[in-house]
């Protein structure tokens, strides 16, 4: 009997061991990236112009004070987020580091750095991280969704004229008054998924024949907003909350389907000066905290979180998302399809 009460308290010990440690191994990356993060004490932060200074002033202040930190943020505001993540792969390519410690990109552009293997990543999940939400082998996080689709200006296009699906966008009546920005992974997206590469590079063709404007998603609002164009092929709704705003008629053609759903991930990159405070920060972002800020200043929010704006919104329709098994091919098919369009 004394034999085996011993062997059950050594059983029930090593057991309590066992689960302390487990226990101490979900706590250890967040206590050693405080410790490197406080010894670091600023960041580096690439992000959508749309957070704004305010915005991004209002996720430092929560991450300090969740952390317990006094971590000084540096806004990097996106100007061209292809053109800004291109000059990263072009400072690693000649032995630079990178000027940021994080990016939030989209997808599309966080699948180029990750196809050139720019990011350092981190064991998120052991972090509390959300699976679901982890993307291209633990480098990034998605945080928001947006949504994409053909763009019109409500006052000057009938209602009768609005596109109802893709193709409506080949009617000859919208030559000279289309528009296309410069993320052609929206296109891209549809290639690696529902559409696959044949009919998406066969409607780019006939979209270019149709000699749209072309340029980047903030200028096209305005022309849109003025009537320069009627119509832009694809617009993502950080343009439309900016637009509500201001009262401007900028409306989504919502019969269109599939939805393409760009989503915010965020990432640290490879040789990133401040990377404690980087892994931190991202952690940072896939909390609950994080979708009420970046709501409030982009208007945007995740699909991946119910009741939130982005997750109703799905609700019942095709919704095109992207996964890492689809970055070469939307890294590829994309930039086929700026040459068709004439951006390259």
């Amino acid at each position: 009997m004394k034999i085996l009460f011993k062997r059950l308290s050594s059983f029930c010990l090593g057991l309590m061991a066992m689960l302390a440690w487990a226990g101490a191994g979900v706590a250890a990356p967040i206590d050693d990236l405080i410790a490197g993060a406080k010894k670091e004490g600023v960041i580096d932060f690439y992000g959508p112009s749309t957070l704004g200074p305010e915005g991004a002033q209002a996720l430092a202040a929560g991450f300090n004070k969740k952390y317990g930190l006094n971590i000084k943020l540096n806004f990097n505001p996106s100007g061209n987020m292809t053109r800004d993540t291109a000059k990263i792969v072009g400072m690693s390519a000649s032995g630079q580091p990178p000027e940021w410690d994080i990016m939030v990109v989209t997808d599309a552009h966080h699948g180029s750095l990750w196809l050139r293997k720019l990011h350092k990543p981190f064991d998120y999940a052991s972090a509390g991280v959300n699976k679901n939400r982890i993307e291209y082998d633990t480098s990034t996080i998605s945080v928001a969704n947006q949504f994409a689709l053909p763009t019109y200006n409500s006052k000057l296009v009938a209602a009768k004229d609005v596109p109802k699906k893709w193709e409506d966008l080949l009617d000859p009546k919208w030559k000279g008054k289309l528009g296309a920005i410069n993320s052609t992974h929206h296109f891209g997206r549809l290639a690696a998924g529902p559409w696959g590469e044949e009919k998406t590079l066969d409607f780019v063709k006939k979209l270019s024949a149709q000699k749209p404007l072309l340029t980047r998603a903030g200028e096209m609002a305005q022309r849109l907003i003025i009537g320069e164009v009627l119509v832009s092929a694809t617009l993502q709704d950080s343009q439309l909350h900016e637009s509500q705003k201001s009262g401007a008629p900028l409306a989504f053609a919502e019969e269109v389907s599939p939805v393409i759903s760009p989503e915010y991930h965020v990432g640290v990159l490879k040789n990133a000066p401040h990377p404690n405070v980087g892994h931190l920060f991202v952690i940072f972002m896939a909390s609950p905290e994080v979708q009420e800020i970046w709501k409030k200043h982009t208007g945007h929010s995740s699909a991946y979180v119910p009741g939130t704006d982005a997750y109703k919104f799905a609700q019942g329709k095709q919704v095109v998302y992207m996964k890492q098994d689809q970055a070469a091919k939307v890294d590829k098919i994309s930039r086929q399809i700026g040459k068709i369009l004439g951006f390259n």
